[in-house]
């Protein structure tokens, strides 16, 4: 997910289309923040940890 954001926010700002880089934006923050929870022992979801 942090991947896929950060080639959305490349693409956006190579071809100068907003809305990929709010989706990037979006994707790198939620996967971010589904990793700490994952790195920290708490299950997110239906998982006990988040690759």
């Amino acid at each position: 997910m942090i991947i896929l954001g950060v080639v959305l926010l490349i693409l956006g700002a190579i071809l100068d289309i907003p809305i990929l880089w709010t989706i990037g934006i979006i994707l790198v923050v939620v996967g971010a923040l589904l990793w700490i929870l994952g790195s920290t022992g708490r299950a997110v979801g239906p998982r006990s940890h988040y690759w």
